[in-house]
């Protein structure tokens, strides 16, 4: 008989946790039961105030009343209609809704579940794009080191994360990528954007001449690259980017997976840093969390190139089962309330030189080597140990857990993105914990 079956225990569980050292984890857990605003519980009924938004998603704090009466309304009412050839009227009430957001004429959105099937689908939409109007010969997609598009084939080839790639072969052919924006000897403990850096984009030029600039589809960036450590971009950087890509004929895509919905301050990154990409992909922070859903903004002209042609064609042969899913609709419109009630989607743009202050007020702890910030994002970079990077990373998720936060390691590199809702005595707890843990990390 199967030994689990008969002593179930979470050590031997069935489940393979995405992202974890599964065996390390089961034998030490770190549990959570329940959540309320801007704190989780253990089973034990410990509180924890939340450092990171969950997965940087829960941007209006957790359980929000009218978020959980519309999906709960909602489940009873329809809980689920198909998205092919079929709709449902929630559907396009929300596509409407946060299209009006958006900056410029990126006002047509497409559906998804997730992060990681938004920026498949931005690429496929390129790709296809590029297609209709008659140069199916860019086939090529950049992508930037130490950038992170999600786990699908698409994102996991273009993102720049060695230990999500490596194990995984080729994944996507034609791909290539342009070096990352991190520069310790120049731009340590900056504050907001760094000053040196702009020329990186230049790399760019490099992977236009060594290609040839006409098979190059696509270029996708994070506006920050915050999973990869929170990588914020120099001082007209971006801007650069933009130029190069119009120069050449190449589309821009910004991963707003995480930058969206309030986090720098506007409801999208673009809007922040006044640069217009040709698509941008969202998830997280749409609905607040509550339902997974993702959703591809694309511009007006790249929207007009599919509608061409015989009108009863299927236009784009892409999409999921649960693209526009009613429950996730419901949530997104009640989340784009509470975050319109509320002034969450620019409320870190409030809060940013308080949260900035303390912040490099960590500086000078023990193994802190760089202080980044932007919006309501930080993160505090540590040495590694002769031989086990990492591992102090670990270290200090694993002890701000114990003293009260739930804060993300990457590595050596602490990041903190909280709810918007966070008040300045929040933050002062939050980086208190991080200071009593940091100085006790060797």
């Amino acid at each position: 008989m199967n030994d689990r079956a008969t002593a179930p225990t979470l050590e031997n569980s069935a489940f393979f946790m995405p992202f974890s050292m599964n065996r390390q984890f089961k034998k030490a857990p770190r549990l959570i039961a329940r959540a309320e605003g801007m704190h989780y519980y253990t089973p034990e009924g410990r509180k924890l105030i939340d450092g990171t938004s969950g997965l940087w998603c829960v941007n209006a704090g957790h359980c929000r009343e009218r978020i959980v009466k519309a999906v709960q309304k909602q489940v009873a009412e329809l809980d689920f209609a198909p998205a092919f050839q079929m709709g449902h009227p929630l559907a396009f009430e929300f596509a409407d809704r946060i299209a009006a957001l958006a900056p410029g004429d990126l006002k047509r959105v497409f559906f998804t579940n997730s992060g990681s099937e938004s920026v498949d689908t931005a690429l496929k939409l390129a790709l296809a794009y590029h297609r209709a109007r008659g140069e199916g010969h860019r086939i090529r997609l950049i992508g930037r080191e130490r950038g992170y598009h999600g786990v699908n084939f698409g994102g996991t080839a273009v993102g720049g994360v060695v230990g999500n790639r490596k194990i995984f072969g080729a994944l996507v052919t034609g791909v290539d990528h342009i070096r990352h924006t991190h520069d310790l000897q120049k731009n340590a403990f900056s504050r907001g954007q760094p000053k040196h850096g702009a020329e990186l984009a230049d790399d760019l030029e490099r992977l236009c001449a060594l290609h040839d600039a006409s098979t190059i589809a696509a270029v996708i960036v994070e506006p920050v690259a915050c999973s990869g450590g929170v990588l914020v971009p120099p001082v007209g950087y971006l801007e650069r980017l933009r130029a190069i890509c119009d120069k050449h004929g190449i589309l821009l895509i910004f991963d707003e997976v995480i930058t969206a919905w309030g986090r720098l301050g506007k409801p999208f990154g673009a809007q922040h840093f006044g640069v217009m990409p040709d698509l941008i992909t969202t998830a997280k922070g749409i609905t607040n969390g509550t339902v997974p859903m993702g959703a591809v903004f694309m511009r007006e002209h790249i929207y007009q190139a599919f509608m061409t042609g015989p009108e009863n064609a299927i236009e784009m042969p892409h999409g999921y089962t649960y693209s526009s899913h009613p429950l996730a609709c419901a949530a997104g419109l009640a989340t784009m309330q509470v975050y319109e009630e509320e002034g969450l989607l620019t409320r870190a743009a409030e809060l940013w030189p308080y949260w900035e202050e303390q912040a490099h007020a960590l500086r000078g702890l023990p193994n802190v080597i760089d202080i980044r910030n932007i919006g309501l994002i930080a993160a505090i970079e540590l040495a590694p140990r002769a031989g086990a990077p990492g591992m102090r990373g670990l270290d200090a998720h694993t002890g701000a857990f114990a003293k009260g936060a739930y804060v993300r390691a990457a590595g050596d590199i602490i990041a903190l993105a909280p709810p918007l809702i966070i008040r300045k005595e929040e933050i002062d707890q939050l980086f208190q914990i991080v200071r009593e843990v940091l100085a006790a990390t060797n």
